[in-house]
């Protein structure tokens, strides 16, 4: 399956750049979603924002199926984490080190960049997401070295089941150095305060 993507104007740089902006899309968006939020962001990198592989028609996608109460079945999510593999492997030189940014269920595909190739991860930032409650290739390495994520959600947030949030918190506080940032009646959205923290988080010194 081949990812589509839209690119910021300086992607095609006569070098590889070292380090690159991903951006990923929640559950029924698109890869137009995000781009907007990258000047806030105070990263001076070239991005790209990518479609999710499954079509769910009137332009929107999804990263894998949200049937019922099964959010969290590993196989579909490890499928796309390997499909989105394909296409960074495909698109972005290989010592080119990533930021990633996902929103909601682009946070869960955040994480599973980082737990399964770490080494390619520069940094993650993970906006109104979660992530999978099963153990991943990387997950002991993480435990040790303990990199930098950002993890921002609101109180009014009602689409991530509140177990979700539960097992992301202990997840993430065992595995990363984790800077969480939850915001006062902020629905499953992102706001002006939480872009700030993020750009923060991300130019610390």
């Amino acid at each position: 399956m081949t990812l589509s993507a839209v690119f910021s104007p300086d992607w095609q740089a006569p070098t590889p750049p070292a380090t690159a902006v991903l951006l990923l899309h929640g559950y029924g968006s698109n890869e137009n979603d995000l781009p907007g939020i990258a000047p806030y962001l105070g990263v001076k990198a070239p991005w790209a924002s990518v479609r999710a592989p499954l079509s769910m028609g009137y332009g929107g996608a999804s990263w894998f199926p949200l049937e019922g109460t099964d959010w969290l079945n590993p196989g579909p999510i490890e499928d796309a984490t390997t499909i989105l593999w394909q296409w960074i492997d495909a698109n972005i030189a290989p010592e080119t080190k990533l930021i990633t940014v996902g929103f909601s269920q682009g946070g869960m595909m955040a994480s599973q960049l980082l737990r399964t190739r770490p080494e390619r991860i520069a940094d993650t930032v993970i906006l109104s997401g979660f992530v999978l409650d099963a153990e991943q290739q990387a997950d002991a390495t993480l435990a040790t070295e303990r990199p930098a994520v950002f993890w921002g959600r609101g109180t009014a947030d009602v689409v991530i089941p509140q177990p979700l949030v539960t097992a992301a918190s202990g997840w993430l506080g065992t595995h990363t150095t984790l800077t969480e940032k939850v915001y006062a009646g902020l629905a499953h959205s992102v706001h002006d305060q939480e872009l700030a923290d993020v750009k923060a988080h991300l130019n610390r010194p």
